[in-house]
């Protein structure tokens, strides 16, 4: 019977060559392999592509086999959520209508069927204080009249000059940009904000490349019993091959290693 919930994120597909995403690919689809007896549904919270744009008529070439795992896995009943991160900004509907996922544009409030358990769940990009450069940049990307007219770009141009800036991006950044940085970390500080309004018992990020799993507050609920809020983030699949499993009861975020 299938009951457990499984979160991934920053798989980032594509980059850096065909050959290094398609072996990153492979050990996904096979993680995905030992999860499906079990997986009722599956989070990917953000940078599944390192670059994804839709046209009308055109999607970028390549990850056939994650795709069609995913689609084999829906067919079977498993629940799909995908959230769109900085890298893969402009998904449409072509995963809904091709897979049958929904898609997330922004944080998500979801309770934990058959629990009281509330979890918050965003990629983690644009939130928290500062970053003023890249929350404007994303307020242009996203808006519909620079979509549009991007548009008007022919794919071969459109998907091979973005993909080749979005590894720019990525390849400016070294092992040090990823490291934690405790109470400068935007995700947590706007966890906290968020706490300081709202109960939930666990926030989950991407998009920063490092595991880490902290307690951020207590409560105590009528008959004493204590509660924590913990702040996760999930890691990747481009160096650690990291998840978090919901199993209705507690959340463990590990990483995985084929049989």
């Amino acid at each position: 019977m299938k009951k457990n919930t499984y979160f991934i994120s920053d798989i980032h597909l594509g980059a850096p060559s065909v050959e290094e995403s398609q072996a990153r690919e492979r050990r996904l689809v096979g993680f995905l392999n030992h999860i499906a007896p079990d997986c009722e549904r599956l989070f990917i919270v953000g940078d599944l592509f390192d670059y994804w744009f839709e046209y009308k008529h055109v999607v970028p070439r390549g990850h056939t086999r994650l795709l069609g795992q995913l689609a084999q896995m829906v067919d079977a009943g498993m629940a799909l959520e995908i959230f769109v991160g900085n890298h893969d900004l402009w998904m449409g509907d072509y995963l809904s209508e091709e897979l049958g996922a929904v898609i997330h544009h922004g944080p998500l409030v979801w309770e934990a069927p058959g629990t009281s358990t509330r979890m918050y769940i965003a990629h983690g990009d644009g939130l928290g204080p500062g970053d003023r450069k890249y929350k404007a940049l994303k307020k242009l990307f996203t808006n519909p009249l620079a979509i549009w007219a991007y548009k008007r770009l022919h794919p071969n141009f459109g998907v091979g000059f973005a993909a080749k800036m979005s590894r720019t991006s990525r390849n400016s950044q070294g092992p040090e940009d990823h490291a934690f940085k405790g109470d400068q970390e935007r995700q947590l500080l706007h966890s906290k904000a968020v706490l300081e309004k709202e109960w939930f018992d666990y926030f989950i990020y991407g998009h920063r490349h490092h595991d880490i799993e902290l307690v951020l507050g207590t409560q105590a609920g009528e008959d004493g019993t204590k509660f924590e809020s913990k702040y996760v983030v999930l890691g990747d699949w481009i160096t650690l091959d990291t998840y978090a499993k919901w199993d209705g009861e507690k959340l463990t975020l590990t990483s995985y290693t084929p049989a």
